[in-house]
């Protein structure tokens, strides 16, 4: 026992142990971690307290606001193609960054890009084009921008454009205050919101859906989250919302409600388990994918609760559109008046005094927007996901499915296919070690994600499929709908190629050679006198402390050792599993296997061949030990492994007592 520890001993100088490493086995977890860091991009010159991207799928090139400057890179985010410096008018006595102009605002506006900042305070906008050399972009005209951008960049903002009209919410107080949703500039008439109709709000995203067939029934639908009225102690402080207005709302009349909305209307946005009484009630993000029928428009919530945990809700516009139609008006309860408040008009001025009135005072609906699944989120995560972005992707088979993206606090990427009623977390990307997402875009076209940090601009591939390139079972398994099998392995999805998103089952490969040679070699008996190859092969000395270890390939599979007919569990260490072997005597010589096995697919990951070696007196200390021999066969192993730290050669030495 002292030999084992002394071995421990020394690997605590290389080794650490990762005590939160996911579960083998569980499907709570990723089926797959990135090993390490992915790098590329675009990074900063000084690091970045806040930023904001514009980019649009159909173009080559993205703009990014920072402290002080826009830039406009190339879609893969590595050079810079046109460079503005926007710096606030020097002030005296500055202080805390107050002269700093945060850019807070990137808006294709009309036939430009609009840029607002908060410019010392003193929140200014931009209209930008790129110069005749294309060298640097060039200030057409300036205007102001309270009630755009905010005063500070931590206070609460958004901004939406439409049709050449710009919608947005920031405070026009210094402190934060008189925060609500305006259409600012534009085509249209400027309106705002009237101050009853919500308390103290954050307001999260805003976004238009279109009708086609009745553009002049189109609405903008605005989320946010407010103070609850409910004051009962048991109640959580914080309420989440959806409202609408119309896009051709233009306000009430000269003598009432003029320059107010006159369709808004905002009920509860539900997300929880309704029989238990327990709610996510903390909106944090929204991401909306468009259907070309409006009415199955899909609306991704990503939610906090009061117990640290985060869920994903999913809702339909034609659901939303339900409530907002035909539910009662909460503490109205007479005959509701024509038209039905909310009802779009092409001319609100003439909107009959009755119909305003109850928007006015009565603009909360009774029903609750439940989610599609109803009876609980569709995704709770002990992850604490600050980002959302949803793609749809076409299998090889030509259906659709929703990947969503889910960005977390730790610098993380979460890949999680919607597979009906239930989440498949297929892969776990890490991006950053030492900050949060500030901000995320998404290319569906060309199937990147766009994620920004205080260091610097990440881009993925979202068809990664190399990770699962060892065999079909490994690339059907990962169930992701980027990646298909074909005869040049896994690869981007081509009609043809061989996949199962729904459930997958690995029947549809077609068994190669190799896949059933390591079937067989699971069912067979391991010894030392087997005459086929069993891998790796190490001679190691009688009574030396040993370690045998493989790399996890999937976090959804149960690892096992297998020797002489015997199984034992493996060690999980990071993104590896270990067979420690406290002091090698003669049964521990022979073979060994380290098996995966996930769903119905086993297969040998690693093997190896263990020898006795002959120790030689000349090799022995002056004391008769023989520590340097510990030393170097345990060394000669395995370097996969990071490190272990000496936590775990008092807890391994316990196990083996």
């Amino acid at each position: 026992m002292i030999q084992f520890v002394i071995f421990f001993i020394w690997l605590a100088v290389d080794f650490k142990l990762v005590l939160n490493s996911p579960t083998l086995g569980s499907k709570d977890n990723p089926r797959l971690l990135s090993k390490g860091i992915i790098y590329g991009g675009f990074e900063y010159p000084v690091y970045q307290k806040h930023s904001v991207f514009f980019y649009h799928e159909d173009s080559e090139e993205m703009y990014v606001g920072g402290t002080n400057f826009v830039l406009k890179l190339d879609v893969e985010g590595s050079h810079i193609m046109e460079n503005f410096s926007l710096k606030a008018p020097d002030q005296q006595h500055c202080q805390d960054g107050q002269c700093e102009n945060v850019i807070t605002v990137i808006e294709k506006f009309q036939d430009s890009m609009f840029v607002c900042g908060t410019n010392g305070n003193k929140p200014q906008c931009w209209k930008l084009f790129s110069s005749v050399n294309n060298q640097s972009l060039e200030i057409v005209d300036s205007y102001e921008g309270m009630g755009i951008s905010p005063f500070v960049y931590t206070h609460n903002a958004i901004s939406l454009t439409v049709e050449g009209d710009l919608y947005s919410a920031a405070p026009l107080d210094t402190d934060g205050s008189s925060l609500q949703f305006r259409r600012k500039a534009g085509s249209r008439t400027n309106v705002w919101m009237y101050d009853n109709w919500i308390s103290e709000p954050t307001f999260i995203s805003a976004t238009w859906v279109e009708q086609r067939e009745e553009p002049d029934n189109e609405k903008i639908y605005i989320f946010f989250r407010e103070k609850n009225s409910d004051h009962n102690p048991e109640a959580d402080p914080l309420i989440s919302r959806i409202a609408r207005v119309c896009k051709v709302d233009e306000g009430g009349s000269k003598r009432f409600f003029q320059n107010m909305w006159t369709s808004f209307l905002k009920a509860r946005l539900v997300c929880g388990f309704p029989e238990k009484s327990l709610y996510f009630n903390h909106l944090r993000d929204i991401f909306v994918v468009h259907a070309k029928d409006w009415v199955d428009t899909r609306v991704y919530g990503l939610f906090t609760s009061s117990w640290n945990a985060t869920a994903v809700c999913i809702y339909t516009i034609g659901k939303i559109e339900d409530v907002f139609e035909n539910s009662t008006f909460k503490g109205y309860n007479k005959n509701i008046p024509k038209p039905r408040p909310g009802t779009c008009v092409k001319n609100s001025r003439n909107l009959p005094l009755a119909t305003v009135n109850m928007v006015k005072d009565y603009p909360e609906m009774n029903d609750w927007v439940e989610s599609i699944h109803q009876t609980a989120p569709f995704y709770v995560s002990s992850n604490n996901y600050t980002k959302i972005a949803v793609d749809r992707v076409q299998a090889a088979d030509g259906c659709m499915h929703n990947i969503l993206l889910l960005a977390t606090d730790s610098g993380k990427i979460h890949k999680v296919l919607e597979a009906g009623e239930e989440p498949f977390i297929i892969s776990e990307t890490q991006l950053s070690s030492h900050s949060t997402v500030q901000s995320m875009k998404l290319d569906s076209k060309k199937k990147k994600l766009v994620v920004g940090f205080s260091e610097k601009i990440s881009i993925i591939d979202l068809q990664r499929c190399q990770e699962y390139n060892q065999s079909c079972a490994d690339c059907v398994l990962a169930r992701d709908p980027y990646c298909v099998w074909t005869e040049f392995g896994c690869t981007p999805t081509v009609t043809g190629g061989i996949q199962n998103i729904l459930d997958g089952n690995r029947s549809v490969c077609q068994p190669s050679d190799e896949e059933q040679k390591q079937v067989n070699r699971t069912k067979r008996e391991t010894d030392s006198s087997s005459t086929v190859d069993l891998g790796t092969a190490h001679s190691v000395p009688l009574s030396v402390p040993f370690y045998l270890s493989c790399p996890i390939d999937s976090y959804h599979a149960v690892y096992t050792w297998e020797h002489t007919g015997q199984s034992s569990p493996c060690l999980q260490m990071q993104s590896n599993c270990l067979h420690l072997i406290p002091a090698m005597t003669q049964e521990n010589y022979g073979g060994y296997e380290c098996v995966s096995k996930e769903r119905d697919y086993t297969k040998v990951v690693k093997t190896y061949q263990l020898k006795q070696q002959t120790i030689q007196d000349t090799n022995r200390n002056t004391d008769g030990s023989n520590g340097n021999l510990i030393i170097q066969s345990a060394s000669a192993v395995v370097p996969q492994i990071t490190w272990i730290t000496l936590t775990l050669a008092v807890t391994v030495s316990g196990i083996f007592r």
